[in-house]
C-alpha cells in the first residue's frame, strides 16, 4: 500500500504533464503532419498564450477571462502570422520553414522580454479547482485532474472534427491532393489558415492551462516544444489518436523516470555515482523510448498513411 501511495500521484502526474503535452502536440501535428509545414513557432504560440492569460486575468479579474483573453489572442497572432509569413513559406522545402520560424522565436522571446520585462509572471488557480479530489483514497489536486479532463474533451473533439465533420473532411483531402480539391472550388488559402488558427489556439490552450502550474516567463516554449516533437514523432506525423496516446506515454515514462530511477540507482550502485547518473539516465528516457519505438515502427505507432 505504501508503494501504491508513492506511485498512483506521480503516475497521475505524468498522465496531466501527458495531457498538456498533447494540448501542443496536437495543434502541432495537424499543422506538421497535415499541412507539411515544420513550425519551430509552436512553442512561441504557447508561451503567448500564457503571458495573454496572465494579462487577461489581470484586468477581467477571473480565469474565464484568461482562458478567453488566451484562446482570442493566440487566434489573432495565427491569424496575421499564417498570413504574413506562412503562407509564403508553402511551396518552399523544410529547412526554410526551420529557418523562418525560428527566427520568430527568438523575435518573439524578445518582444514578450521588452513588453513584460524578466521578472516570471503567476497564474492563480481557480478558486472553484483549489481543492483536492479523492482517487481509491489519494488525494490529487483538482487542477491538475482538471488539465487531464480538459486534454481528453480537446482529444474527442478534434478526432470528431477531422473524421466526422465536412470540414476535416476537406482539410484531409486538401492534404492529399490541394490541386484537386483546389480545382473543386475549396478555397486552399483559407483552408490553410483556419487550420494553422486551429492549432495556435491549441496552443494558447496549453499556455493557459500550464499558467497555475509552471512560471510565465520569456523562452518558455523552448524546452516543451522538444518533448511536442517527440510525441508527434512517436504517435505518427498527422495522428490525432497517435498524439494522445504517444503524450501519455511520454509523459508517464519521463516523470517517474525522473521520480524513481535516481533512487533505483541508490540502491545498486554508489551514492555519488547514482547521484549523478540518474538524473541523467531519467532526462534521456523519453529519447531511449522514441528510439525503440521508431527502430520497431518507422512510421510511429498510429502512422495516418500519407508519405
Amino acid at each position: 500500500m505504501d508503494i501504491l501511495m508513492q506511485v498512483f500521484p506521480q503516475v497521475l502526474n505524468g498522465v496531466q504533464y501527458g495531457v498538456l503535452l498533447f494540448l501542443l502536440a496536437a495543434g502541432l501535428t495537424l499543422v506538421f503532419g497535415i499541412m507539411n509545414f515544420v513550425n519551430l513557432a509552436h512553442g512561441s504560440l504557447y508561451m503567448l498564450g500564457a503571458y495573454f492569460s496572465a494579462l487577461g486575468f489581470e484586468y477581467g479579474g477571473s480565469f474565464a477571462w484568461a482562458v478567453l483573453a488566451a484562446i482570442i489572442g493566440c487566434a489573432a497572432v495565427g491569424l496575421i502570422l499564417e498570413r504574413i509569413v506562412i503562407t509564403r513559406l508553402y511551396s518552399r522545402d523544410h529547412l526554410d520553414h526551420v529557418l523562418a520560424t525560428f527566427g520568430l522565436v527568438l523575435f518573439f522571446n524578445e518582444l514578450v522580454r521588452i513588453l513584460f520585462g524578466s521578472q516570471p509572471y503567476f497564474l492563480p488557480v481557480p478558486a472553484f479547482l483549489e481543492g483536492t479530489v479523492n482517487l481509491f483514497g489519494i488525494t490529487y489536486p483538482a487542477y491538475r485532474f482538471s488539465i487531464i479532463a480538459v486534454g481528453i474533451a480537446v482529444a474527442v473533439g478534434a478526432q470528431w472534427l477531422m473524421q466526422g465533420t465536412r470540414l476535416g473532411m476537406l482539410i484531409r483531402a486538401g492534404a492529399t491532393n490541394p490541386a484537386m480539391v483546389g480545382a473543386l472550388g475549396v478555397n486552399i488559402k483559407l483552408l490553410n489558415t483556419l487550420l494553422f488558427c486551429i492549432g495556435a489556439v491549441l496552443a494558447g490552450l496549453a499556455g493557459v492551462m500550464a499558467g497555475p502550474i509552471l512560471s510565465i516567463q520569456s523562452g518558455m516554449g523552448e524546452s516543451v516544444l522538444i518533448s511536442t516533437l517527440v510525441v508527434i514523432v512517436i504517435g505518427g506525423i498527422g495522428s490525432i489518436r497517435g498524439a494522445l496516446y504517444a503524450s501519455i506515454i511520454v509523459g508517464v515514462a519521463d516523470t517517474l523516470g525522473r521520480a524513481f530511477l535516481p533512487l533505483l540507482f541508490r540502491s545498486v550502485m554508489d551514492k555519488e555515482v547514482a547521484t549523478a547518473a540518474g538524473p541523467a539516465v531519467a532526462s534521456m528516457l523519453v529519447y531511449i523510448l522514441m528510439a525503440l519505438v521508431l527502430a520497431v515502427k518507422p512510421q510511429g505507432l498510429f502512422p495516418t498513411g500519407r508519405r
